[in-house]
């Protein structure tokens, strides 16, 4: 059977500050997702408190729904990069458009030196960085078989990973559903999951340290959801 060949995107760009322009572009798109979701899935944010208010992280939300990167978008005012799966890209303005918004390609059919690459130097430059730990949407309340990227990049990087769990996104849009339909949708952000120290200078990450940091992981992103998931049982607050 040939390899399905996935379909040509353009070379990553050197990642740079973005310019004014380009901030009032994203804070202009960002404030129409949002408003838009939050009239068509209502729900309250917690844990905000968490999120540092300079410097990189990666925020590593669980994966329900193809809502969840609109939904992440509510966490934070500051300009959220996205590693997106290449497949996007078939549609070349679409493409562009999220680039334009700080989405950047990934090949999910292996190790994707490029976009690794490209998420480090999103990180250098200080900016948060998305990645969903999980991989592809999945189903259920478990959070299992996470890919080690998320955690390497922090090893590397030394940056602070922000579990989230997202409830009610899988309800609001299941896999297989072509139109998603409204509901509640509660976000906990849990604190902070910080690599251990590493000695100065060191540049090799161990498969143990990467699969021991990807475990912690695992169980903050499993606290977070099942935290996302009962709060959907509480009665939100007038004005909240």
């Amino acid at each position: 059977m040939p390899e399905k060949k996935l379909p040509s995107v353009r070379p990553p760009a050197v990642v740079r500050p973005p310019s004014p322009g380009e901030l009032r572009f994203y804070r202009a798109c960002r404030a129409i997702v949002v408003g838009v979701s939050t009239l068509l899935f209502p729900g309250r944010v917690v844990g905000a408190e968490n999120l540092p208010e300079t410097g990189p992280y990666i925020l590593a939300p669980v994966h329900r729904s193809y809502l969840d990167w609109m939904l992440v978008a509510r966490v934070t005012k500051r300009r959220l990069r996205y590693m997106v799966k290449a497949e996007i890209w078939k549609s070349k303005a679409v493409g562009r458009l999220i680039e334009a918004l700080g989405a950047f390609p990934v090949n999910r059919s292996g190790a994707d030196r490029e976009a690794l690459e490209r998420s480090r130097s999103v990180l250098a430059g200080g900016e948060p960085l998305v990645m969903f730990p999980e991989g592809t949407r999945r189903s259920g309340r478990e959070v299992a078989d996470l890919r080690e990227g998320v955690a390497y990049l922090a090893l590397r990087a030394d940056v602070p990973i922000l579990p989230v769990g997202i409830g009610g996104s899988e309800q609001a849009m299941p896999r297989g559903s072509a139109f998603p339909r409204p509901h509640r949708v509660d976000i906990v952000i849990g604190p902070p999951v910080t690599p251990p120290p590493r000695a100065e200078g060191g540049k090799r990450v161990s498969r143990r340290e990467t699969a021991e940091l990807s475990e912690r992981v695992r169980a903050a992103i499993q606290e977070s959801y099942e935290a996302a998931q009962a709060s959907l049982s509480t009665p939100r607050r007038p004005g909240r």
